[in-house]
């Protein structure tokens, strides 16, 4: 489940709550108990590497040798 982090305007508070995607943008009630929170935009880094493109053939019939 993802997990969605939240800042509360009253006392500054930044938490996270897990919930289903379709309730991230429901309305969060901070852990002191105040409810005029905001949902926070969270950067997502992936890291990794591709892997290189598949080498393609050449000339005209798809890499053999059209004489």
């Amino acid at each position: 489940m993802p997990r969605y982090e939240y800042r509360c305007r009253t006392c500054g508070d930044t938490f996270e709550l897990s919930r289903p995607m379709a309730e991230s943008s429901d309305p969060a009630t901070c852990p002191v108990g105040h409810d005029d929170t905001v949902k926070l935009l969270s950067a997502v880094a992936v890291g990794g590497s591709a892997a290189p493109a598949a080498p393609t053939g050449g000339g005209c019939c798809g890499g053999g040798c059209c004489g």
